[in-house]
């Protein structure tokens, strides 16, 4: 699951939408609603994000963190290190190889530290 498809999916049940209703209400299928909310499919264009926003009545900061989830919802993420260090290629790698084996725990911990940089920056 991508955090926007938590996030949708939480929505949708939080106010008692279903699937179905949802797809069409919105003219999609529910198997393409229903693999952006597993995680199978890429991450939504920005016209289905404003569309899924103003579905659920969105406004300014949860448009913006829906906004936020969906660029961080891609399945297969990309790492390109071209141009840096060495250092950096092996931690893109290391992630790669153990990211599978993280436990939730943990995962929360490297996203906090992750996130304390970006907040300097």
């Amino acid at each position: 699951m991508t955090p926007f498809g938590k996030k949708m999916r939480c929505l949708r049940l939080t106010t008692g939408v279903s699937l179905k209703q949802l797809a069409q209400d919105l003219q999609l299928s529910a198997a393409y609603l229903s693999s952006l909310e597993r995680g199978h499919r890429g991450r939504p264009s920005e016209a289905l994000v404003v569309q899924i926003c103003e579905y659920f009545n969105l406004i300014w900061d949860d448009f913006e963190e829906m906004k936020r989830l969906a660029s961080l919802s891609h399945p297969r993420a990309v790492v390109d290190t071209r141009g840096m260090g060495h250092k950096h290629t092996e931690l893109a790698n290391q992630m790669a190889l153990s990211i599978g084996t993280l436990s939730e725990l943990e995962v929360e911990a490297i996203l906090r530290h992750l996130r304390s940089f970006q907040s300097k920056n």
